[in-house]
This record gives structure tokens, C-alpha cells and sequence, in this order.
């Protein structure tokens, strides 16, 4: 999804396979439309654009998968599906299963929506090296909070699109976050514009301008770096996975 309707336009968002969206206008070859996932609004090719599909739902739940012509891991990939992306699965051969949208994925890449994580920060890791993509939510190319919010969707929570809303909205404050010891394995830290996922009390994975990548390091480094230009942290929230899963946040109502 883009600033504008024209493919130099800022790129905000991306809208992953299988989300749907409700559209306002059409203006020269791009749609400005509303994504029921998170509520983003933005502007889309029309291209990318398809009818709602009917069927039973799969959620991928590989970092990365492909759907291939045919039945057959040496056959030609058609598309390639992110973690989060949702298909319409068919008839089963072998290992593989058809999908409404065509190609065949394996069936091991793919879950019920219902299926899903309990680990945020395992989650996470598994984007550590992907290139930094301003916009981006994908392994191909993500930013701090494209992240967070795939990271969390994996688990079953849904988190807003940007830094600001996702440290307004999510979890729970952590009043004394900057105490040693205080941070646990999943709380999110937040910067004004930036945040940044813990491994551990003392260990940060972000995806970053810095190093250009998903990429972790020592908080109390980052802290030091990223004062110079932007100032310290504003805060960290940390978020209840079970009692958030499934719950429906404010905006989408």
C-alpha cells in the first residue's frame, strides 16, 4: 500500500496475500482502500487486486513459501506466500494442496487461522537478517513495526500499523522498564518513530536503518546509538498473548 495512487508513491504498508480490503475509489490504476486487518488505509495497484475467494482459510506459517504449477517441488514456482498470508486450499495430492488463487503450497507451510504461536520473540527471530524495507512486513523486507505486528500476528494478536498507535494501544505499560532486570522475553521498547522486540531482559532484535537489516543487539548499545539522533526510549509495553489473542482492537470497531 502506497501514500499515494502512483507506484513512486510512498510505500506504508504492504497488504499480504489473502487479506481483504474495502475500497473507496479507483484513480488512475490504483484503489484507495482500507485493510480489514489492521484497519490501514492506503493506496493499492488494482492489478493486485482480486474477489474475495470462499473456501476454507490456511494461514501460512513458514517464514516464506512458494505455490508451485504443479504437485511437485520441482515445478515451476508461480508465487512465493510470507508468513501471515492466507489461502484457500482445495484438493489435497501427495504432500501438496491446491489453492483457489492456483499453485499448489505444501501442506505443512500452511495452518488453521486458529493454529497459532505462543512465542512473539521466537517468532521474530526468524526474520533476523532480512534486509530493512521501510513499509515492508515481509522476509523479503520489513520495518520495525511491520515486525512487531507480524510477529504478534503470528500468535494470534493483532497490533496497529505504526510505532505510535502500537505504544498507545498494545499490552500494558511497564512503569519501571528501564530498572536492570526489568524487561522480560517479548515486551516491546519503543523510541519516538522506532521500537524493537526483547529476547531476553537484556537483548533487543529490531529491524533497523542502522544496520539495514533485522538484527539483534545488546539494548543497553542500542540505547546509546540511537540517543544521539532520536533520543532515549519513551517507554515499553509488555503484551498478554493469551488474553489479547483473538480480542478485537478498538479501531476495527
Amino acid at each position: 500500500m502506497r501514500a499515494g495512487p502512483s507506484a513512486e508513491a510512498e510505500l506504508t504498508t504492504q497488504a499480504l496475500h489473502g487479506q481483504t480490503l474495502a475500497v473507496y475509489e479507483e484513480r488512475d490504476g490504483f484503489a484507495h482502500a482500507r485493510m480489514a486487518f489492521d484497519g490501514y488505509v492506503g493506496w493499492v495497484a488494482l492489478d493486485k487486486l482480486a474477489p474475495p475467494a470462499s473456501g476454507p482459510v490456511r494461514r501460512v506459517k513458514a517464514l516464506r513459501s512458494f505455490a508451485f504449477s504443479r504437485p511437485d517441488l520441482k515445478s515451476k514456482p508461480l508465487k512465493s506466500m510470507s508468513l501471515n498470508s492466507l489461502v484457500v486450499h482445495g484438493q489435497a495430492e501427495g504432500r501438496f494442496v491446491a489453492c483457489e488463487t492456483g499453485g499448489w503450497m505444501v501442506a505443512d507451510h500452511l495452518a488453521a487461522p486458529d493454529k497459532v504461536e505462543d512465542d512473539p520473540a521466537a517468532v521474530a527471530l526468524r526474520f533476523r537478517g532480512a534486509p530493512y524495507l521501510w513499509g515492508g512486513k515481509e522476509s523479503l523486507g520489513l520495518d520495525c513495526t511491520g515486525l512487531t505486528q507480524m510477529a504478534f500476528a503470528a500468535c494470534g494478536v493483532t497490533l496497529p500499523r505504526d510505532s505510535d498507535m502500537q505504544f498507545a494501544w498494545a499490552g500494558a505499560e511497564i512503569g519501571d522498564w528501564d530498572r536492570p532486570g526489568a524487561l522480560q522475553r517479548s515486551d516491546i521498547v519503543f523510541w519516538k518513530g522506532h521500537c524493537g522486540i526483547m529476547l531476553d531482559s537484556e537483548t533487543l532484535l529490531h529491524a533497523n536503518a542502522h544496520h539495514m537489516a533485522c538484527e539483534m543487539e545488546p539494548l543497553a548499545g542500542a540505547i546509546e546509538r540511537i540517543e544521539v539522533l532520536y533520543g532515549r526510549p519513551i517507554g515499553a509495553r509488555r503484551i498478554d498473548v493469551a488474553a489479547d489473542r483473538g480480542r478485537r482492537p478498538v479501531w476495527l470497531a
